[in-house]
């Protein structure tokens, strides 16, 4: 029900054409930590954290360690425990995902998932309660955790446009449609802020179990933090709210 590992990463959309930079500062850096309410409809349903961890070398390469939690309060608990754990190792200069380590603790279902990209190849190994396979993955694909964080490396586009982005999760390769809808000026928890809304067509269960489409609302700046998202589930909506951010510096209005 309440699970944040991916669409919350569907936040905007951007040209085909643009060429990809190394990480910035401008974009996030180490030790930005986004904290979120959950809600089912009008009852509170837990907490979901994402945090840029610490920098790492792998195989020469750095990498910037990313890592989402997604926890249940006492009621939900009660009769849909969630205690989900996602770390996902990003290249800093080419801005795509190396490894991916995903612990799903949701009501009855359990399951440990790594994945190991090999971007030059276009492969992954992915590894799920001890069962490994190798499978074919598109260029410079995303994993479900990875994406949140790629967006915020590119510009944002117009009202109206649509775009596709690859994601591989749960050993399967997806499209994942994102549309700008517009901006809207939205009042939340930390302030007032100018934002873009953006439409994530899901043809997978992302962030919250989602039963249909997300909408986020992300700040209408360089740093495009989310501060709302919304989404369908089996019963009723999920929406998570920004509360609390650490390492970032958020333009709120007056």
């Amino acid at each position: 029900m309440l699970v944040l590992v991916a669409g919350i990463g569907a936040w905007l959309a951007w040209s085909p054409s643009v060429t990809l930079g190394a990480l910035t500062p401008a974009h996030f850096k180490v030790g930005e930590k986004l904290t979120y309410g959950l809600s089912w409809g009008i009852v509170s349903a837990g907490t979901a954290v994402l945090e840029v961890a610490e920098r790492q070398s792998l195989s020469g390469r750095s990498v910037v360690k990313l890592v989402h939690t997604a926890k249940s309060n006492e009621f939900v608990s009660a009769f849909y425990p969630v205690n989900n754990r996602v770390e996902s190792l990003l290249d800093e200069e080419a801005a795509y995902p190396h490894h991916l380590l995903f612990n799903r603790r949701e009501g009855k279902r359990k399951n440990d998932i790594e994945v190991i990209f090999d971007q030059a190849a276009h492969k992954a190994t992915v590894t799920k309660d001890g069962n490994t396979e190798t499978m074919e993955v598109p260029p410079d694909v995303q994993d479900t955790l990875s994406v949140i964080y790629f967006f915020r490396t590119l510009r944002a586009a117009d009202a109206g446009s649509s775009t596709i982005i690859h994601v591989n999760h749960d050993k399967k390769n997806y499209k994942l449609e994102l549309r700008v809808e517009g901006t809207e000026r939205l009042k939340g928890p930390l302030g007032e802020f100018d934002t873009v809304r953006i439409l994530a067509i899901m043809p997978f269960r992302g962030l919250f179990m989602n039963e249909g489409n997300i909408r986020v609302w992300v700040t209408n700046d360089a740093a495009r933090v989310p501060v709302l998202m919304k989404a369908k589930v089996v019963i009723g909506s999920i929406t998570a709210t920004l509360t609390g951010a650490e390492g970032v510096t958020l333009a709120a209005k007056p």
